[in-house]
């Protein structure tokens, strides 16, 4: 299935702008706000408990202060689960957010759901490549494909890789912001649901790979909802679709995200799932992420 009701959050403890990742991450802006880390919690916080109130059943595991993992409160980028019971670990562009990478979550989660087998692919960072989970790839979960806008994070042979040992087959592109800036996860330009798909067309510059996207989602039963640069930058990009316990469809963004959106774009996007958002601007802000990016969905199957 394309969604799950199990998610896992991981709660900072010390959340704060991330000079490793700026330089390729243009959302990331740098404040001189003094509670960064209090604001972000109380966000998070806000966040899961939006989350519980909709049935959404979230696994929130701490972050440690050692070793010092700022950008811990996105963990899709380091891990992800899948219904056949395999957990993927993937190589991180930097090298502060490769401490993210922990087993004891993996053991925590185990005495839940089925892990089967780990895939590690971190030995890629030895060769200076890197494909940073589901912000580098948006899956298409039942049509098994990998979407995937190239950068520094985002590499094609560790994504050829992946595609290999999944099944999945790989749709890569280039993806770009107004000033023609490399637009470093996938996730923040598109999003894919079971039905729908939302996507900023106008940051894909070359016409034949945008022809060659549009053509894989409309193949596959997607309704697309297109956004601008301006929706792409509010994050409009960075949604997840998930489900509750009583199978209802939850598309899940920020605040600023849902405030972007045209009254058509909700209508049409209302026509697929009950949207629900929570304000996340100081995560935003600081961390160039959003609301996707704080959540790995877990595929795994159920004890």
């Amino acid at each position: 299935m394309q969604t799950t009701n199990h998610i896992l959050m991981i709660r900072p403890v010390d959340f704060k702008f991330n000079e490793q990742t700026a330089g390729n991450n243009k959302f990331q802006q740098a404040t001189e706000q003094s509670d960064v880390q209090q604001q972000a919690l109380a966000e998070f916080d806000g966040f899961v408990k939006m989350l519980r109130t909709n049935g959404v059943d979230v696994t929130v595991i701490d972050d440690t202060l050692d070793p010092a993992t700022p950008n811990s409160i996105f963990p899709n980028n380091w891990v992800s689960f899948h219904d056949d019971g395999s957990v993927y670990l993937y190589p991180m562009f930097s090298e502060n957010r490769r401490w993210e990478r922990r087993k004891d979550i993996i053991d925590q989660l185990s005495q839940q759901f089925e892990v089967n087998h780990i895939s590690d692919l971190s030995f890629f960072e030895q060769q200076v490549l890197f494909l940073e989970g589901t912000g580098s790839m948006v899956l298409d979960r039942e049509n098994k494909i990998a979407y995937a806008c190239l950068s520094v994070r985002t590499d094609e042979e560790v994504l050829n890789n992946f595609c290999m040992l999944t099944g999945y087959t790989p749709v890569c592109f280039q993806a770009i912001d107004e000033t023609n800036f490399p637009i470093y996860h996938t996730n923040v330009m598109m999003c894919i649901g079971d039905t729908f798909a939302v996507v900023c067309f106008d940051s894909i510059p070359n016409q034949q790979e945008k022809e060659n996207v549009k053509q894989r989602l409309s193949s596959t039963g997607k309704e697309i909802v297109t956004i601008s640069f301006d929706q792409m930058n509010h994050f409009a990009g960075n949604m997840l679709q998930v489900q509750n316990k009583n199978k209802e469809r939850l598309l899940v963004m920020s605040e600023q995200a849902y405030l972007s959106l045209e009254k058509d774009q909700v209508i049409a996007l209302e026509k697929h799932c009950k949207l629900i958002y929570a304000p996340l601007y100081t995560i935003e802000k600081n961390g160039g992420g959003s609301a996707r990016c704080m959540l790995a969905e877990i595929h795994l199957p159920v004890k």
